[in-house]
């Protein structure tokens, strides 16, 4: 895995309580690296299965009533990969064998993880933020998109507030993170 793990893109993880605007930020961040030309790429953490198909579906029934091990559906524009696994796979190990030729990959979720992270805390949706009593590896915490600056935080921040914050946070990406 040595090799493979020099081969790996740089990975963000962006955190955050529930409804705090993880996809939000995700989807504005991505857009805003893509449109510097940048190759993005994303990864979801869910703490629950899943279905991407309904019921109704070819593959749907391949994959729970035929109980293949993998589904792959092939279209002229898109290709999704659905596969069983008995235990979940690291965020490394899921870049290394799918994204790996990403300049670099946002991973919405993973806030156990020692990936960097950008953590997104609204006073709107929460009285507190996850750092740094409820962060596993609060030294991972490497920024803020905020409107309420956690008391001690040393990293970077965005302040919600100011117009361009986007682009400030997408100039620290390119710096900090994609270098």
């Amino acid at each position: 895995m040595a090799d493979a793990a020099r081969r790996l893109p740089p990975m963000l993880g962006i955190v955050g309580r529930k409804h705090a605007g993880k996809t939000t930020l995700v989807v504005r961040l991505s857009a805003e690296l893509t449109r510097r030309g940048h190759r993005v790429m994303t990864l979801k953490h869910g703490t629950h299965t899943f279905n991407i198909d309904p019921s109704t579906t070819d593959t749907y029934r391949h994959y729970h009533e035929g109980g293949a091990e993998r589904v792959a559906m092939v279209s002229p524009d898109k290709f999704a990969l659905i596969e069983r696994w008995a235990e979940e796979r690291s965020p490394e190990d899921i870049v290394a064998a799918h994204l790996a030729d990403a300049d670099v990959v946002l991973c919405e979720g993973f806030k156990r993880h020692p990936m960097p992270k950008v953590e997104i805390h609204r006073r709107a949706a929460h009285a507190t933020a996850l750092w740094p009593s409820e962060a596993a590896h609060p030294g991972a915490w490497r920024a803020f998109v905020t409107d309420d600056v956690p008391t001690g935080f040393a990293g970077a921040v965005f302040a919600l507030q100011d117009a361009e914050w986007l682009a400030r946070l997408a100039d620290w990406v390119e710096r900090e993170v994609m270098r």
